[in-house]
């Protein structure tokens, strides 16, 4: 570990700024214990607490190095006997789950904040809920966030080991029965790989909604992409008073994957044996690949995959499936013989973007294993896909500074089709005017009249939600299966790649040759898409960024090395194809 964070690049912390509506109702409360009445309202964006609850401020937590850090409990009144903890690991502030900034974020979204107490860590379980049903809630700060001693890191063994060391001190307390979980969504789960990573040893089960597991692959350099834009944005949230780790930075200085910072990012999933729950969608551009990469490496035998087809937190909130991790939590940390077993093993979801989204289907795998994989080669000539390679190479492409920097190629939808698992794409491509390419591919939905189909997965109906999110949506718009690749950076790791699942070693850059003809294979999120007769699948290759920004407010990515003209060549010897699962 101390050659890890040795090699870390180091700024000083953001200032904690020490307002309360920054940093929540009660950062200015004294450290010790409070009761929270029955009837409290904590902000008028909330519901009234339906519960009384004894509230616990800034005990300190000793971790390894002797560091302390501080950490909330939130118990319940009534109950004398020890109880099971849920932890909620994150840098955004233990208290801040009811600050402006929080509020104001999804009120743009349009969630319902009436469905929360105010007492909840920004996106974690709200305690005025789970106390009630017997558990004791904790929500730490780590270390060099906020008030906690200590530099903070991002992602890796650092926060790992921090978190085991949390939930070992948990266990010891005389609130607690020695048992314990973790649950969260967005930060708060993707901590958990690294966390349960390390196997502490009272830590019974956790469930994960929406976590990246490769700092590299899914936040700094997505396909290889210098695109920083949301990690520096997410380091604004590490305030305190001493040293940060600037992961934006490290990524402009070790490009490279191989580079020990990024291997320390990559969660080690397997390490995990203990039961999960994962909570999944196909829209999430940050953490899609990232929750699905999770779920086929994890070595525990009891998991379960859940795919919704809408935003994390809104399905974070809703109450049936707040009610379905109390299910999951009763069995595991209560013994209760509530049939959770009965769960089917995977639940996926299939978006028709019309209205008609299916969800909760069961299934024993993902994808279903009557899933029967297809390649439809790119005719460069007809712009369309097919079942047979064409025997004459044609090549096609765009002009990189044109209006329309993209090339489409269609396959008419003849019978109703459930597309469905890892779609992939095998090109064989070249770059005229430039020693690059950056490549966008899209898998899209076209109703009868050629209309590209979208569909939002929040519930707000704002006009200015939807004038910002129009043409970037991000999280809040799913359009498709995508995928990118910065060309130069195409060599596949032999060992982690398959016929289904490219993966990009990242390792080296190769750049392109004058007239030089590369053939490279692109991974596209996991998808679950039904398509009706008359419709059209639409496969777009585009040299400009398709599903725009990662996040409400943060500037979307703008390939900078895009020049000339890019040309995908198809058929002869040059067998360009798009693969994708079909439901049989």
């Amino acid at each position: 570990m101390s050659n890890i964070t040795e090699m870390m690049i180091r700024k000083p912390s953001f200032k904690y700024r020490d307002l309360r509506n920054y940093e929540g109702e009660h950062y200015d409360w004294p450290a010790g214990e409070h009761l929270l009445k029955k009837g409290t309202l904590v902000n008028e964006a909330f519901h009234p607490l339906e519960h009384d609850i004894r509230f616990i401020k800034d005990l300190q937590v000793p971790m390894r190095d002797g560091v302390k850090i501080l950490t909330d409990v939130f118990l319940p009144v009534d109950c004398d006997e020890p109880l099971p903890a849920i932890v909620s690991w994150s840098p955004y502030g233990k208290n801040s789950g009811n600050a402006d900034r929080f509020k104001a974020l999804f009120n743009l979204l349009g969630l319902d904040q009436k469905r929360m107490s105010g007492l909840q860590k920004f996106e974690g379980p709200d305690p005025d809920f789970w106390c009630e049903k017997g558990y004791a809630i904790v929500f730490p700060d780590p270390r060099g966030i906020g008030k906690s001693e200590g530099d903070s890191t991002m992602l890796g063994t650092q926060e790992g080991e921090d978190g085991h060391d949390l939930i070992e001190w948990v266990a010891q307390q005389p609130w607690c029965n020695g048992k314990v979980a973790m649950s969260g969504t967005s930060y708060l789960s993707f901590s958990q790989w690294y966390i349960a990573a390390e196997r502490p040893e009272h830590l019974v089960c956790t469930q994960v909604t929406e976590a990246l597991t490769d700092g590299y692959r899914d936040m700094c350099l997505v396909g290889g992409m210098p695109d920083y834009a949301f990690t520096e944005g997410i380091q604004n949230n590490h305030e305190g008073f001493g040293q940060r780790e600037d992961v934006a930075e490290e990524s402009r200085q070790f490009p490279n994957a191989d580079h020990p910072l990024w291997q320390d990012k990559i969660a080690r999933v397997w390490d995990i044996e203990i039961p999960i729950l994962v909570v999944a969608s196909y829209s999430n551009v940050l953490h899609t690949d990232g929750t699905f990469r999770a779920w086929r490496q994890l070595e525990s035998k009891e998991k379960w995959l859940r795919i919704h087809d809408n935003l994390e937190w809104q399905d974070y909130y809703e109450p049936k499936y707040v009610e379905e991790r109390l299910r999951f939590f009763d069995y595991y940390m209560k013994g209760i013989d509530n049939g959770w077993k009965d769960t089917p093993t995977v639940r996926y979801c299939l978006h028709d973007m019309e209205g008609g989204n299916k969800i909760d289907q069961p299934a024993t795998a993902f994808p279903p294993v009557n899933t029967e994989y297809k390649k439809y080669y790119l005719n460069g000539l007809t712009r369309q896909l097919q079942e047979e390679a064409p025997a004459v190479h044609v090549p096609t492409g765009y002009i990189c500074e044109s209006a329309a920097p993209k090339a489409s190629f269609y396959l008419p939808i003849t019978e109703e089709t459930n597309v469905i698992g890892y779609p992939k794409a095998h090109l064989f491509v070249e770059a005229d005017g430039s020693d690059d390419m950056d490549l966008f591919l899209i898998v899209q939905k076209l109703d009868r009249h050629y209309n590209v189909l979208r569909q939002f997965t929040i519930p707000s109906t704002s006009p200015m939600t939807h004038d910002m999110l129009e043409n970037f949506g991000g999280v809040a718009k799913y359009s498709g299966a995508y995928g990118r690749l910065r060309v130069s950076r195409r060599h596949l790791d032999e060992q982690l790649s398959t016929d289904i699942i490219p993966v990009q070693s990242f390792d080296r850059v190769e750049k392109l040759s004058k007239g030089e003809i590369v053939e490279i294979e692109v991974s596209l999120a996991p998808t679950g898409m039904t398509f009706y007769p008359g419709e059209t699948l639409r496969f777009m290759v585009c040299s400009q960024n398709i599903t725009g920004n990662v996040h409400p407010g943060v500037p979307a990515y703008v390939s900078k090395d895009n020049h000339g003209r890019h040309i995908i060549h198809c058929g002869g010897e040059y067998k360009s194809y798009l693969q994708i699962g079909v439901l049989k």
